[in-house]
Order: C-alpha cells, then sequence, then structure tokens
C-alpha cells in the first residue's frame, strides 16, 4: 500500500534523525563548528552546528531503502550528498565560503537531479492550454532548485523555525502527491518531513543543535524535487499553485529581505535583522511564540492547498463547478484575510502601539507619531524602539 510505504518512510528518516542528531552535535563541538551569538542572533548561548549531516543520514538512508533504485532517485540523493557537502564546508570554514563559491556549488548539486530527469517540462495553468516549456525545462528547473535552497535556508534563523516549516511542508506535499498518484514523490516527501521532524526534536527552542547552511540547503533541495515530481508533473489544474502556497511563508521572507537589501544597496548575501522572525521577536515576541506563529501560517497555507486538491470545484477537464468554485474562492480570501491578520496586525500594529506609547511620554504629536512609525517601518529599527522604551522606564522608576 503506498500510504503504508510513506508512512514507514517517514518514521524511519524521523528515528534515524533523532538517532543521528547528538553525535552530530558531538562532531561539531569537536570541530570547533558552534555557534556563539551574535548581535543578529536569536540564541543567547553557544550551540553546535551540522546538525545538517543528522537529516542527509536520514533522508539518504530511508530513500535508499523506500524509493526505487532509478535514475532520478539516484540523482536526488546524488544531489542531496553534494549540496550537504557543500554546505558542510560552508559550516566548517570560519567566515563561511565564498558567496561566489557557495551559490556556485549550489548549482552544480542542482545540477544533478535536473540531469537525471528531475525537471518540468510544462506546466498545467486553469483556463488555457498547458506550457510546453521545452528545452527551457533545464534552467528553469535549476533555477527553482537553487531558489528554494535559499528560501529555506533564509527562514533558519530561529529555534526550530526551519525545520518545523519543512515538516509542515513536505507532509502537506505528501497528501497532495499520493493523491495524484504520484507514489515516488508521496514517499521522498514523507521520508522528508521525517529527517525534519526527527531532527526538530533537538532543534526546538531552546535548540540544542543548529542544522546549519547543510541542512537546510539539504531540506530545499529535497522539497524542490518533491515539488517538480509530485506536482508540477501532473495535469492538476492548479498545479502550479501547491507549491506556491506551500512554501509562500519562506518565500515571502526571502523577497521581502531581498528587495529590502536591493532597495538598501546591500549584496543580497548579506546578514540582517529583517527576516520575519527577527521583526517578529524585535517587536517583543519570544523564540516559542514567533516560530509557533510562523507554524500556523505554514499550517493555514499548507491547508489551503489541500483544500484546493480535494474540494471538487472542478472535473479537471476545465469545467468548473460553480457552487464549489465559490467555496475555493472564500476560501482562499479567508486565507488572505488570515495573512494579513499575522503579517499586519500582529507585526506592524504591535510595534506601532510600542513606538506610540513611547513617543506620547516624550510628548510628541500624532503627526510626528505617525511619521516615526513609518519611519521605522521602512527601516526596520524595532529593536532601538524596544531599546528607547526601557531605557525610559528605568528613568522612570
Amino acid at each position: 500500500m503506498d500510504e503504508l510505504d510513506a508512512l514507514w518512510a517517514f518514521l524511519v528518516a524521523a528515528v534515524i534523525a533523532f538517532a543521528v542528531t547528538p553525535p552530530a552535535a558531538r562532531l561539531a563541538r569537536r570541530l570547533g563548528v558552534v555557534h556563539y551569538p551574535r548581535e543578529r542572533d536569536l540564541h543567547e548561548r553557544p550551540v553546535p552546528g551540522l546538525g545538517g549531516l543528522a537529516i542527509l543520514a536520514a533522508a539518504v538512508v530511508a530513500a535508499l531503502l523506500f524509493l526505487p533504485g532509478g535514475q532520478q532517485t539516484r540523482g536526488i540523493v546524488a544531489g542531496a550528498i553534494a549540496i550537504a557537502l557543500v554546505g558542510a564546508v560552508d559550516d566548517v570554514k570560519e567566515g563561511g565560503l565564498n558567496p561566489f563559491v557557495k551559490f556556485a556549488g549550489q548549482f552544480a548539486a542542482a545540477a544533478i537531479p535536473v540531469w537525471s530527469d528531475v525537471r518540468v517540462e510544462n506546466v498545467t495553468l486553469p483556463f488555457v492550454e498547458p506550457l510546453d516549456l521545452g528545452s527551457w525545462g533545464y534552467p528553469l528547473t535549476l533555477l527553482g532548485i537553487v531558489a528554494v535552497m535559499n528560501v529555506v535556508n533564509f527562514t533558519d534563523g530561529a529555534d526550530g523555525l526551519a525545520a518545523g516549516v519543512c515538516t509542515i511542508a513536505a507532509g502537506t506535499f505528501a497528501i497532495i502527491a499520493l493523491s495524484l498518484d504520484r507514489v515516488d514523490a508521496g514517499i521522498l516527501a514523507a521520508l522528508t518531513a521525517g529527517a525534519a521532524v526527527g531532527f526538530l526534536w533537538h532543534n526546538f527552542h531552546p535548540a540544542s543543535i543548529f542544522m546549519g547552511d547543510a541542512g537546510a540547503m539539504v531540506l530545499g533541495l529535497l522539497l524542490a524535487c518533491v515539488a517538480i515530481q509530485g506536482v508540477l508533473k501532473t495535469a492538476a489544474v492548479v498545479a502550479l499553485f501547491f507549491p506556491l502556497l506551500i512554501l509562500a511563508v519562506p518565500a515571502l521572507d526571502a523577497t521581502f529581505v531581498v528587495a529590502k537589501r536591493i532597495k538598501y544597496g546591500r549584496p543580497v548575501y548579506s546578514a540582517d535583522r529583517w527576516h520575519f522572525h527577527h521583526r517578529f521577536a524585535n517587536i517583543g515576541f519570544s523564540q516559542r511564540r514567533t516560530v509557533l506563529y510562523l507554524y500556523a501560517w505554514t499550517i493555514l497555507l499548507g491547508g489551503f492547498a489541500v483544500a484546493l486538491r480535494f474540494v471538487p470545484y472542478s472535473d479537471h477537464h476545465g469545467n468548473f463547478d460553480a457552487a464549489w468554485l465559490a467555496a475555493g474562492i472564500v476560501m482562499g480570501a479567508l486565507v488572505v484575510a488570515a495573512s494579513f491578520y499575522l503579517v499586519y496586525v500582529l507585526e506592524i500594529l504591535k510595534f506601532k502601539r510600542l513606538d506610540t506609547i513611547r513617543l506620547r511620554r516624550a510628548g510628541a504629536t500624532e503627526d510626528e507619531i505617525d511619521e516615526d512609525v513609518a519611519r521605522r517601518l521602512e527601516t526596520g529599527e524595532f529593536e532601538q524602539v524596544r531599546r528607547e522604551t526601557e531605557e525610559f522606564d528605568a528613568i522612570r522608576e
């Protein structure tokens, strides 16, 4: 039974990741791969890295046990090993790899599954004929895999965030892929979820180990391959929207951060405190609360993707059921509204309340308050607001 194979793959990967993570932490300490707190970091004590090696071991063993030994499986496994090596070198090397060398390593690793036939040949879009990509499928798939690897890597900035988001995303992909009879992709998604959740046990706040670039990029490559094999290669009317919804939270985070860096003339690979998890933390959320809110957002979007798969709004031949289509639109509107709530109300309005209290105490007018809030939202200067408020309270007391 396909679902049973996927369940076993999930469990085996989870057990291996859980068991191998502590030895990976000990190896990291011996090699001196320890992450000491920096100004932009959220953790407050040294934490060993190289947890990605445990994720890799879990994924590779489970893949060899439960996936067919064909060209595509070999390509995915080889690509995962290659990107783990690139990430591990980056983690071990003081100061990390040169960004361009790292980028080249990502493309080289992604090219392995692409040349093993893990690529998108056409894309099914609603209301139009399938779009045949032809030879463009190779470079577009390559760019997509590299993009997902970096999107996941960008998310890895709070205890348990990347591992939890990848668990949810992979689990969602598994449900959809299996329902589309993409058995191999469903099993790959399940073992990816297992590897992530087994590691998450040790990585949730307070984390005893970090996955590092090795783990984040392995998970990114596996998720990209799942999306390609399990969703994008199907004739489902909304196939293109599944990965966009399931990976929306890390994708939006990466898009926002890169746009900010470009706007202010900074290299896109530079580090800063503009990620969602930083911005939540900067307005007073604990790491655990920050991560749980982002989990909830990911579950919400993943749930909508599953609903799009199972709600009978279409016969998958271009004929739509008006009532179910309307229900789908309503669900989509609710998801958008909830996403707006998380980004705007929880982040911006809470920050604005904090800044307003500080400025009113200083005797500022409403116009001055609005101007200051707009400036700080533009530049992301949340931490300074909190420090100024704390200093003001200390003097007042």
